[in-house]
């Protein structure tokens, strides 16, 4: 029985330290990118605008086409849905009230972020992990050059950047395949729709929105960069600690929706 205590209570600690090392370490990184990218440029007048640029070519605009197609069948299953419950109730124009809430609040920003954590959270993660499996991050570092400053902070800007706009993209494309549905399918008049849509959605939904895509950019480029620096193997850990960046962000992404979400049910 006491080496059972002793097996427990041994096993409690380890993982107590362990779970209080990996926080030091995500709370150092937290503030090098934080100080990088906000403080730095301004002090040292260096930015890596090219990388940016780069960045963000590779995150928002080659994420356009399939952000697109699964925004506009999101807006058809979520109006087909909406339309088989208000249908009971003689009330088919809601479906517009529905579709654009639905989507600019909630599941325009989620999915925008889904797809942003299997894109460019992975590639995150691989990359970084590819170089400290190399031996090119100690190489950096032996050459003066700051490694948050050189690979996090380009990829940092291009998601605050670039989540907004690709989750306006999803929103419009999202309403459109409701749109179409709702005109084609249920017979429900174009003016009649669009106006419906336009007197249901506030300027707060949008915003609301917009706000959320920002923090899930930021989750997923921490998450990523950090499971990067994590690796001290070889390939089989890159594929271990890219795995673990996209879990990790869709539970970063989920967990910080539903506290935006409170957090603005309380605020309005």
């Amino acid at each position: 029985m006491g080496s059972y205590g002793q097996t427990i209570f041994g096993l409690t600690g380890r993982m107590t330290i362990a779970f209080f090392t990996e926080l030091r370490i995500l709370s150092r990184l937290i503030n090098n990118t934080a100080y990088w990218t906000f403080v730095a440029p301004f002090i040292q007048k260096r930015f890596r605008v090219k990388q940016s640029i780069s960045e963000i070519v590779k995150v928002g605009y080659n994420s356009i086409p399939i952000v697109c197609v699964i925004s506009f069948f999101l807006g058809l299953i979520l109006a087909l849905q909406a339309a088989y419950q208000l249908r009971r109730f003689g009330a088919m124009i809601y479906v517009a009230n529905l579709v654009g809430v639905s989507i600019t609040r909630e599941l325009g920003p989620i999915i925008t972020a889904i797809i942003a954590s299997g894109r460019s959270g992975s590639a995150f993660a691989a990359e970084i992990g590819s170089m400290k499996a190399a031996e090119e991050v100690d190489a950096l570092i032996g050459m003066g050059i700051n490694p948050v400053s050189y690979l996090v902070v380009p990829k940092l800007i291009a998601m605050i950047i670039m989540m907004p706009a690709l989750t306006i993209f999803a929103d419009c494309v999202g309403i459109l395949g409701g749109t179409i549905l709702s005109v084609t399918l249920l017979e429900i008049q174009p003016n009649a729709y669009l106006n419906q849509t336009i007197n249901a959605l506030l300027v707060r939904d949008v915003v609301t929105g917009l706000i959320k895509a920002v923090a899930f950019g930021i989750s997923i480029t921490i998450v990523g960069v950090y499971q990067g620096f994590k690796v001290t193997a070889g390939a089989e850990e890159v594929g271990m600690r890219t795995t673990a960046s996209v879990v990790s962000s869709i539970f970063m992404i989920i967990l910080l929706d539903l506290f935006f979400t409170v957090l603005f049910y309380f605020l309005t």
